[in-house]
């Protein structure tokens, strides 16, 4: 016990090691190039902007038009004429098993989420042609616990969602869109 007992010497040896300790960190961190990503800005002479999908009720679509108004994106009703048209084709959710237990029984998936999307301008011209974008996640179910199983899947599906999102927001920041005027 005696040997655990901080005195007040050791105290005052101690505090200004920690402190340089500290100080050192912080400029280890700030010299390794770490940054915050930027939240992500559309140029401010973007036009309304409709994000439509073929099933009308997508959460992804739902996802995207949110993000765009954050982004500074003026909303646009699906059916405007005059908007740019971020299209969403098709939405594809895949599990497929990657491993096994002894009985045969799926124990380990990877999900799948794939997109094909376009972006248009109103007078039909393409500035992102049409593409797909892929995501996939490996998760483990036993075949036991089916409720575990679907809790985390549901948690990889909203997940991959925002994921797709910001994705597909940064493939359109990059096709420098020109104002719609």
């Amino acid at each position: 016990p005696r040997l655990l007992l901080q005195t007040a010497a050791m105290k005052t040896v101690f505090r200004p090691f920690a402190r340089i300790l500290v100080c050192g960190l912080l400029l280890l961190l700030s010299g390794c190039g770490f940054h915050l990503r930027n939240a992500l800005v559309l140029p401010a002479d973007v036009g309304p902007l409709a994000v439509t999908a073929r099933d009308p009720y997508s959460p992804l679509a739902d996802s995207l038009a949110r993000a765009m108004e954050r982004a500074g994106a003026t909303p646009a009703a699906a059916d405007a004429q005059d908007a740019t048209r971020l299209e969403v084709m098709s939405e594809k959710w895949n599990d497929l098993p990657i491993a096994i237990d002894t009985s045969g029984r799926a124990q380990e998936f990877s999900l799948r989420y794939a997109v094909v999307f376009r972006l248009r301008r109103a007078d039909g011209s393409e500035i992102v042609p049409q593409q797909a974008v892929e995501l996939s996640r490996d998760y483990i179910a036993p075949p036991a616990d089916s409720i575990g199983r679907n809790s985390e899947r549901e948690l990889l599906v909203e997940e991959m969602r925002k994921d797709m999102t910001a994705a597909i927001l940064r493939r359109r920041l990059s096709a420098r869109i020109p104002s719609s005027s």
